[in-house]
């Protein structure tokens, strides 16, 4: 099946891109029910998530009615970012406004796909949108913080490089070009954007003008679509080098950190490539869980790590700060 969206000279003029949390949210969150058989690229994010998230029951929650593993999931999810660079917060309060007919329209079209049955939680989200989708927009911060947060600096840096790296490309060569380019599905053909062996229709008819781009760091192999007139359509695709996502990364010398951060602190922010727990460190590092405690308390009031609570533990991550103090000169 074909879909092909065409273009005015307005619409050319209202594409744009955007960087949402949201669409990695979905994305990731579908990603983690293909157990065993995730992409490469994410399997080693993958078998550190999956066990917080079966965990924490969010395996068999709100997003777990929501997107399911293959086919439509529910618009409303992905709110049109307002701006190109949205914080989760500004996200998840435009799904706590979405209009309660918008919500049942796309239950109905997720039962379309699933037979009459429904839920507990789409039946209650069916009859009483507003009550559910504060449980929703929580369980989703949940979410966040088990899967996404620790890793936030690492993926943001992958799809903000995208996201310049292709406006260059808009500079030198025009928006019919990057288009062209964004993925082997999707081609540029006189006026038109034809996306080959899509499921579900994408028509100007049925979408509004414009178009918003969403690189993405989970939606590979594949590119996604969301198309809710008034609003432009969306289209979410894999940001470039996502095949390099989980690599460890290179860091300077360790003497030279070490001259200013200490030798301790340095080896903890090396550890950290991975978001660890103090008892992780500590087993990694060699160091005592009282000293390695106390050295990230000194490192998250500097900006270099980051603390996220998963359940009954708390992970820390480093930041994009530790990182460039990490980076190898240069580089």
């Amino acid at each position: 099946m074909e879909s092909k969206l065409s273009f005015s000279t307005t619409d050319l003029a209202q594409t744009r891109f955007a960087v949402s949390p949201m669409w990695e949210v979905v994305t990731s969150f579908r990603l983690l029910h293909r157990a065993g058989t995730e992409p490469p690229p994410h399997r080693r994010w993958a078998a550190q998530v999956r066990p917080r998230l079966v965990e924490a029951g969010l395996d068999r929650g709100w997003l777990a009615a929501l997107i399911p593993a293959a086919g439509y999931l529910a618009d409303f999810l992905n709110p049109t970012p307002a701006t190109p660079f949205p914080a989760l917060a500004a996200e998840l309060e435009a799904i706590r406004r979405t209009p309660p007919e918008r919500v049942r329209a796309d239950l109905d079209t997720l039962g379309a796909g699933r037979g009459p049955v429904r839920s507990p939680r789409v039946r209650l989200l069916y009859e009483a949108p507003e009550a559910a989708l504060e449980k929703v927009a929580t369980e989703i911060e949940t979410f966040w913080e088990l899967a996404l947060a620790p890793y936030w600096a690492r993926i943001r840096r992958l799809l903000e490089a995208d996201v310049f790296h292709r406006a260059r490309q808009v500079a030198e060569h025009g928006v019919a070009q990057v288009l062209d380019e964004l993925h082997e599905s999707v081609r540029w053909d006189d006026g038109s954007l034809r996306l080959v062996r899509r499921h579900c229709a994408l028509t100007r008819a049925e979408a509004g003008s414009g178009l918003l781009l969403v690189p993405s760091a989970f939606a590979w192999p594949r590119v996604l679509t969301r198309s809710v007139p008034p609003e432009p359509p969306q289209l979410a695709y894999p940001a470039r080098g996502i095949g390099t996502l989980w690599e460890p990364r290179a860091t300077a010398s360790a003497d030279a950190v070490a001259a200013v951060l200490g030798r301790s602190r340095t080896l903890l922010l090396t550890e950290l490539d991975t978001p660890a727990s103090t008892t992780q460190l500590a087993r990694h590092s060699g160091l005592s869980a009282a000293g390695v405690s106390q050295h990230l308390t000194a490192l998250r009031k500097a900006g270099l790590v980051t603390a996220h609570r998963t359940g009954r533990s708390v992970l820390y991550a480093r930041t994009s700060v530790a990182d460039a103090l990490l980076a190898p000169a240069g580089s």
